[in-house]
């Protein structure tokens, strides 16, 4: 079997003299790529091609990270890469990632494609739990993280359901409480909505901004021993290293900042921490694989020299490079107002589109019902005229009767002379005939007056349909020559936009005003930071009821007991600083006495 696997290798290494180039893999947090290396190639040269393909200059964070048996290793610069403990088979399969993490990403961060790799990478390891993250911190960081891929939040799009195939949380936190997949994304939502007037690339920045603050960010641990032969964990950040136990990531036991180590010595399998001050034990430490040593020393030295480079003058490449950031940024600014504007104009010419679409239309509305009422008053005058036509007829057929009556009347006084029987007998008929033309006489002036008011009636309908034309009229003329709210010289054709060239004066400003914009810049920053804290804690009482106690993780109790007590990484940090500076106070007021007695 041996001699099978040395035999193959030795083919392999035949078949690599006899090419002149091999295929590598890169893998980045976007993307892969292939590329044809040279044999004859070192890591640097294969570190740059990758550099210059992605446009990214802040090459002092990344590094090539390859798998060596149940280990990871770094690309060295300065060996050829086939003479290192990378794979065998083509191509080779680099991981483009970031090796040392920033201590302020807002400040040191300078070019899009190196905050956006940061970005991808740190949201891969909140999500799987390499960094450890509490609840309300995850629901902000996801509404980052949804505002930095989807824009900003329009309701119109981004309803109920969107964000469904979406993974936004530590699985950890959604089994730690009792909320559907609905709940949380109401919840990431609502924060979504409150990032407006952000770019995807600021909402970017407020999620490393966040995410540094957690105390796993950045860390790298690794398994040690101390003298007694007791399991620690040894992390390795931006700001120094620290002692942890094995089930405690969150809060070290002791920290050495590096301005506090005098010198880092690695011998076979020990470690060697001494600190500048004499008096204070030196820590030793060993680890077991040979490997993990070297990565160990590594991260020392890259971590050790990008805080001494931090705490020095920019050099000219990376003052070109923030001048060229702060150019690109102004532009960008100017560019979002600009469209900005242009968004507002529109939004108004769409809102005046509208109210006048509206005011045609209740135009319309109030025309059509006038001619609804015309209508309706001409065929009333139509039915007063028949009824008063009628009524005049009715007035000379009851006339005509009266006549006819009357005549009678004559005739029978007249025949009533030529006896008295008859007399008798016609003066009762003339008295039933008096009678009856008097009843006649009384309905036809009943039906006289009857026609007078027909005829008033008649004459009102007409008057009510004159104003109903008049009124139309001079709906009419409104509607076509004036529009509401606007003079009637100056009602729109079509909408036309211009806007003016934007210049911008920039002028030069005292050292006491730049101070009071520095002060403003902080009491600002203070207000965030206020804000951003209150933010979080409003989101841990929204859904501290909801939290299952039994599912909480040791690093979940951890981290809450520290919330508790207020302690951090970061305050271990303060107390060394706070010996440091009680131990130099100790030894300069002596001598400054002894000066003094001296003088």
């Amino acid at each position: 079997m041996a001699s099978a696997l040395a035999a193959k290798i030795g083919f392999n290494s035949l078949i690599r003299k006899q090419a002149k180039y091999f295929k590598v893999k890169i893998c980045t947090m976007e993307s892969d790529m292939e590329f044809k290396c040279e044999m004859k190639w070192k890591g640097k040269d294969l570190f740059d091609l990758v550099c210059r393909t992605l446009g990214l200059r802040e090459t002092w964070f990344f590094g090539l990270q390859y798998n060596i048996k149940d280990t990871v290793a770094w690309l060295k610069m300065d060996r050829k890469v086939l003479d290192q403990e990378v794979s065998k088979d083509e191509p080779i399969t680099f991981h483009f990632l970031a090796k040392f993490y920033p201590e302020n990403a807002e400040e040191e961060l300078v070019q899009d494609i190196t905050q956006r790799l940061f970005f991808l990478q740190v949201r891969k390891k909140i999500l799987e739990e390499e960094i450890h993250c509490p609840p309300e911190a995850s629901v902000l960081l996801a509404s980052y993280a949804v505002h930095a891929k989807y824009g900003e939040y329009d309701p119109e799009v981004h309803k109920p359901g969107f964000l469904a195939e979406e993974e936004l949380l530590p699985k950890r936190v959604i089994n730690l409480y009792q909320m559907t997949a609905e709940m949380w994304e109401e919840r990431i939502t609502a924060c979504y909505a409150e990032h407006r007037g952000r770019t995807k690339d600021e909402a970017e920045m407020e999620y490393l901004k966040i995410a540094q603050d957690l105390d796993m960010y950045g860390v790298n641990y690794f398994l040690i021993k101390n003298k007694k032969g007791t399991d620690l964990l040894l992390g390795v950040d931006a700001l120094g290293l620290h002692i942890y136990e094995p089930e405690n990531k969150l809060t070290p036991k002791c920290s050495f900042p590096w301005n506090e180590i005098r010198n880092i010595s690695y011998s076979d399998k020990e470690f060697t921490i001494k600190p500048l001050d004499k008096k204070t034990n030196v820590f030793k430490f060993n680890s077991s694989r040979l490997r993990v040593n070297k990565l160990i020393l590594q991260l020392c030295i890259g971590n050790h020299d990008l805080f001494i480079r931090r705490r020095r003058v920019d050099s000219l490449e990376v003052q070109q490079m923030k001048s060229q950031a702060r150019e690109e940024r102004a532009r960008k600014q100017v560019e979002r107002q600009r469209l900005q504007r242009e968004k507002q104009l529109r939004e108004e010419a769409e809102r005046a589109r509208d109210e006048l679409e509206r005011r045609l239309i209740q135009l319309q509305d109030e025309a059509h019902m006038a001619n609804e009422a015309l209508l309706r008053s001409e065929q009333t005058a139509d039915l007063l005229a028949e009824k008063a036509q009628i009524a005049e007829e009715e007035a000379k057929l009851l006339a005509q009767k009266a006549v006819e009556a009357e005549t009678e009347m004559q005739r029978i006084k007249v025949t009533a002379m030529r006896g008295q029987e008859e007399r008798r007998v016609m003066e009762q008929k003339m008295l039933e005939a008096e009678m009856r033309a008097l009843k006649m006489a009384e309905e036809s002036e009943r039906r006289a007056k009857e026609a007078d008011l027909l005829k008033q009636d008649l004459q009102e309908a007409r008057n009510s349909e004159r104003r109903a034309k008049n009124k139309l009229l001079e709906m009419t003329s409104k509607a076509i020559y004036t529009s509401p709210g606007l003079p009637s010289d100056s009602v729109p054709q079509e909408l036309n936009f211009s806007r003016e060239n934007l210049s911008f004066d920039f002028k030069d400003t005292d050292m006491k005003r730049l101070s009071m914009e520095i002060e403003k810049e902080k009491v600002e920053y203070m207000e965030k930071s206020k804000h951003l804290q209150e933010q979080l804690n409003e989101l841990k009482t929204e859904i501290e009821s909801l939290k299952l106690k039994e599912r909480e993780t040791p690093l979940d109790i951890i981290h809450n007991q520290n919330t508790e007590q207020g302690t951090s990484k970061h305050s271990n940090f303060k107390k060394v600083y706070m010996y440091m500076y009680f131990y130099i106070y100790r030894k300069l007021v002596p001598m400054c006495e002894k000066f003094k007695r001296n003088v």
